[in-house]
């Protein structure tokens, strides 16, 4: 690990300089504080128009062991029925798969603007040899896809090794280069405190991440409204800091509206209007799109 001397005579990594640009030492309970008086502001939100924007932060999802090629497909040729169906209604932002289906994908959607998301770096443990992670990325990007979600080392992180957590996703910014989105899954149940989520979110960020994600959905934890608070101070702080806009993405049990609209809410108030655009707001989630549709059209929806 690279160390530096600071005026104490200590030394100190330049990851633990970074961080000390930042408020990292939270506690839970401000935070849910702070979360309460926001979510008061919900119903206020709870409109058509916010739907439908919501409805354009999707990235429609599959990431369950039975997905195949016949799947993906059906799944892609409902996205491209829909967007063809409903020409000025918003499409979804992106179609979010495993690797492997990257190409069938590619070859088959034909509704403009959604981008195809790939999870990929050893999803959803990120527990496996930093070579094969970089061999994942590049080809999930040969076949055909626009952006890449890999999630953060959380074991290195709660070990202290931060030298190996941003080598690692500055390797994979490397790869995705600047005309894609990386994407950085927190994992945010795993890492349990606002202190730890703040901390993971500012060396993501440091580290080269375009969006950062609240969680893979495959533990029991996954986003929380906290979670989501923290992740949106740490954003901001960021911004004011470097002068460099981050996106957030929710992942992990969005499926109803009203959790929709109170994370949209929270993102409004802590960060401002300008990041209510898909360029830096998404959400991961399938049933919250049949959801939504519910709402807006007062009919049952199981499209996707």
């Amino acid at each position: 690990m690279k160390l530096q001397r600071i005026d104490d005579g200590k030394m100190t990594s330049k990851y633990d300089t970074a961080l000390n640009l930042y408020n990292t030492r939270l506690k839970d309970e401000d935070a849910e504080k702070a979360v309460k008086a926001i979510l008061e502001k919900v119903s206020e939100n709870n409109t058509n128009d916010v739907k439908r924007f919501l409805f354009s932060t999707i990235e429609i999802t599959s990431l369950t062991v039975t997905d195949n090629e016949d799947s993906i497909l059906a799944l892609t040729e409902k996205i491209n029925d829909f967007t063809e169906e409903n020409p000025t209604f918003p499409h979804p932002a992106a179609i979010c798969v495993y690797p492997r289906f990257a190409k069938i994908v590619s070859e088959s959607l034909e509704a403009d603007g959604v981008e195809i998301t790939c999870v990929a770096g050893g999803f959803p443990s990120s527990q496996t040899f930093p070579e094969v992670k970089t061999i994942e990325t590049s080809l999930a990007l040969k076949d055909g896809a626009t952006e890449i979600d890999i999630v953060l080392p959380v074991g290195f992180f709660l070990a202290g090794d931060y030298e190996q957590v941003c080598d690692e996703i500055e390797e994979a910014k490397a790869i995705v280069g600047e005309e894609s989105n990386l994407k950085v899954i927190l994992e945010t149940g795993a890492l349990k405190t606002a202190e730890n989520i703040k901390k993971a979110a500012i060396l993501s960020m440091y580290s080269g991440a375009d969006f950062i994600k609240t969680s893979t959905g495959k533990i029991e934890v996954s986003a929380t409204p906290m979670a989501v608070y923290v992740m949106c101070q740490a954003i901001k702080e960021y911004f004011d800091t470097t002068g460099r806009k981050v996106g957030i993405k929710i992942a992990g049990g969005v499926r109803t509206t009203e959790q929709a609209v109170a994370y949209y809410t929270i993102v409004k108030e802590v960060l401002g209007k300008e990041w209510l655009y898909t360029e830096f707001f998404r959400i991961g989630a399938s049933s919250l799109a049949n959801n939504i549709l519910t709402d807006l059209t007062g009919k049952t929806v199981h499209l996707f």
